[in-house]
């Protein structure tokens, strides 16, 4: 039986990345979206070019119900074995002071309840050899003073819902872990409104450039596989040494 694997925003950087490694790894994939439904149609149809099944659902993550129906899609494949919670969604960069409520709620919602809900609907479906994977960042250790700290506090407790979660699911035989990328190039950027913000942040890199969404991917896609059997409760940094 093909592994049934779920990742959300899943029509466009890393998580589009994430989904085309997936079925060429032989899963069967549920991506969802909020917007561009023909960019998600053009990642479903590399899934069925990859020979595997897949299925792209508009849902928002920071509702409830919409999890639901897209957990209820991820069904009709079959038994679900795999979650990438990576939709996010950052505000306009900025001071600390300058967030809005309705900003800071906005992503608080999506980059942590949006986690939680989608993790939720994951450990009542996911029996032993079941896999989450949670898409953190490097903000948050680095903080992202002068830009969206309200963004790295977000992602700091998705390092901790990973650990957290680790070790209740732990005896079900079900992994979780984390991969946080850094300045990695996707248009996530462009909606901060700094869209070159990664050539910008480049010199401060060890390695001395942005990464690619399909880095990030790969490390995701090996948090999944069988490969990271006895790995649950890490947070993989792919930050290029920051």
């Amino acid at each position: 039986m093909s592994p049934v694997t779920v990742v959300t925003g899943g029509s466009r950087g890393i998580g589009a990345a994430t989904v085309r490694r997936l079925a060429e790894n032989g899963h069967d994939v549920v991506l969802c979206y909020r917007h561009d439904e023909s960019a998600a149609a053009a990642v479903r149809d590399l899934v069925h070019a990859a020979g595997r099944r897949g299925i792209a659902v508009r849902a928002d993550t920071a509702d409830p119900d919409d999890v639901a129906r897209l957990f209820d899609a991820a069904q009709e494949l079959g038994e679900l074995t795999g979650l990438v919670n990576n939709a996010g969604i950052t505000s306009v960069i900025g001071p600390f002071v300058d967030v809005t409520v309705a900003d800071l709620r906005r992503v608080i919602d999506v980059n942590l309840i949006g986690y939680v809900l989608c993790a939720q609907q994951a450990a009542r479906r996911m029996t032993a050899g079941g896999a989450i994977v949670n898409v953190s960042s490097a903000a948050a250790t680095l903080g992202s003073p002068g830009e969206y700290v309200h963004y790295a506090a977000a992602k700091a407790a998705t390092d901790t819902l990973t650990v957290g979660l680790a070790k209740e699911l732990g005896p079900r035989g079900i992994r979780v872990n984390a991969v946080a990328p850094g300045t990695i190039w996707t248009d996530i950027h462009a909606l901060s409104g700094e869209p070159d913000r990664p050539a910008r942040m480049a010199p401060r890199v060890p390695l001395g450039r942005a990464g690619e969404a399909d880095e990030v991917a790969a490390a995701i896609v090996w948090l999944l596989g069988p490969d990271a059997s006895y790995t649950t409760g890490t947070v993989l940094r792919v930050a290029g040494g920051l």
